[in-house]
């Protein structure tokens, strides 16, 4: 996940939520989100 630019990371995020994908899922997605302090990005959006 790294390797994702922040906005494809964000990208992923909704969609993954979107297609309902397994929680654990979304929540590494989640966790790297905040590791990069990005979550002002998702609250920004909801």
């Amino acid at each position: 996940m790294r390797k994702l630019s922040d906005e494809l990371l964000i990208e992923s995020y909704y969609k993954a939520t979107e297609m309902k994908l397994h929680d654990d899922f979304i929540e590494l997605i989640s966790l790297e989100i905040k590791r990069r302090s990005l979550g002002h990005v998702l609250k920004a959006s909801s």
